[in-house]
């Protein structure tokens, strides 16, 4: 994993090469569609709402839920009652979305492929999207709407409702086998799948796994949830032998540990044990890197583990934590399809993570200030 950059040497360069603009330069090295994120594609609808809002839906201020048929009205309720802001959503966009931003040109290295309806919301998806640059190619399909997360702010919390709704509908024969579409997951080197699509298509994660692991590319993946690994281990069992990069948080690593029987809750071990586990490609070893909020990154790597203390950050400049695991894993991803040594990877998604912990959603400035 270490770096390509001529940093240390400059060798002499020729006539020709003295005239080449340094961005054309930088261009050469970073093309579209390098980096290929699949996953459950959701507009966020964000809006600032009240108690009594929470109380009639029966939602913890801070929580994570899939919606239920008593959630139903609630989408339709938010966007006529209170003061919306839409935004593309869904874990595995937010981190295509986030790496594409930190690397900022060219446009389009990030690739996107999910399932979203052809209605209104879906156009927007679309739009925003392409304002960030990414290139996404949705399957889009009639039987079921684009799928939707309501956030509903209040205060410090967001309480997120997904209904996953068209996400659901993803269809590994009827997109990714394509031949135009193939040939996009072809072009990448880095691919990376939230643990939440696990629940919509495994045979379209595992086709995608499987390439990775035969072409030596990173293949990259992450817990998501507790729920995914309980309740969807088998799934994620099948695909953790192509697992080049594992991401997770601590109540996610303590959920694995403890379906996966490792008689540990020291995350630390945890860590160690998840790299341990059987892997087809053994050109590359796994890395397992474990998020514990405000206290120190763990990274497991074969022979050790090394620790990263995360940036500091007055507690009254945050707005929301609910983007930050998703910023994380774009920052890291930024780096590794830039080829840069796993420190830097770290560096770059706690820059990430810090950035969108102070905004509301998982949105950002114009231009990272990273260097």
């Amino acid at each position: 994993m270490a770096s390509d950059e001529p940093k240390a040497k400059k060798p002499k360069l020729s006539e020709d090469e003295k005239t080449e603009s340094p961005s054309k330069k930088a261009a050469a090295e970073l093309s579209s569609n390098l980096l290929f994120g699949m996953g459950n594609p959701l507009l966020d609808i964000c809006a600032v709402v009240d108690k009594d809002f929470l109380d009639k839906y029966s939602l913890k201020p801070n929580d994570q839920i899939l919606a239920e048929d008593k959630h139903k009205a609630l989408f339709d309720e938010l966007v006529k009652k209170f003061k919306v802001e839409y935004h593309a959503g869904g874990a595995t966009q937010n981190s295509i979305k986030i790496a594409q931003w930190m690397i900022q040109e060219p446009h389009k290295v990030g690739t996107f492929f999910g399932c979203i309806g052809k209605d209104k919301f879906g156009e927007i998806l679309k739009q925003k999207a392409a304002e960030a640059h990414v290139d996404a190619h949705y399957y889009e399909q009639d039987q079921e709407p684009t799928g939707t997360c309501a956030a509903c702010i209040t205060g410090d919390n967001r309480s997120l409702v997904a209904n996953l709704a068209a996400a659901n509908c993803y269809k590994k024969e009827k997109h990714l086998d394509l031949e135009k579409n193939w040939e996009l997951v072809e072009k990448a080197k880095v691919y990376y799948i939230a643990g939440f699509f696990l629940t919509v298509s495994l045979e379209s994660i595992l086709k995608v796994a499987k390439h990775a692991s035969e072409k030596n590319k990173l293949f990259c993946m992450n817990l998501s949830a507790p729920f995914i690994c309980q309740f969807f281990k088998d799934n994620l069992m099948q695909v953790m032998p192509y697992i080049d990069v594992l991401f997770g948080n601590e109540s996610e690593a303590a959920a694995f540990a403890k379906e996966q029987d490792f008689e540990t809750k020291d995350i630390k071990e945890i860590a160690k044990k998840a790299q341990a586990l059987p892997k087809v490609n053994t050109k590359r070893q796994r890395i397992v890197v474990f998020t514990q909020g405000k206290d120190e990154t763990i990274m497991a790597l074969s022979d050790k583990i090394e620790t990263f203390p995360v940036l500091k950050i007055d507690p009254k400049d945050i707005v929301d934590t609910n983007g930050a695991g998703d910023a994380f894993v774009g920052g890291f991803l930024s780096g590794l399809v830039q080829e840069k040594p796993l420190d830097q990877c770290v560096r770059a998604a706690h820059y990430s993570a810090n950035v969108i912990i102070r905004r509301a959603g998982c949105t950002f400035p114009e231009k990272p200030d990273f260097k």
